[in-house]
């Protein structure tokens, strides 16, 4: 079986608080999570977005 390694890079970018997404842009990212009914409620893998 091959192995497949992620690509990682830390960001120090400071973001600002109390910025969201619209309602328009929430479908594609929820489309990427990965709900588990087993899982605590926070704990949800995040598919990748498809690579370029």
């Amino acid at each position: 079986m091959e192995s497949i390694h992620p690509v990682v890079e830390l960001s120090r970018e400071v973001y600002a608080k109390g910025i969201s997404l619209t309602k328009k842009a929430m479908p594609k990212v929820e489309a990427r999570l990965l709900r588990n009914p087993e899982l605590p409620k926070r704990d949800i893998p995040i598919q990748p977005a498809c690579a370029v």
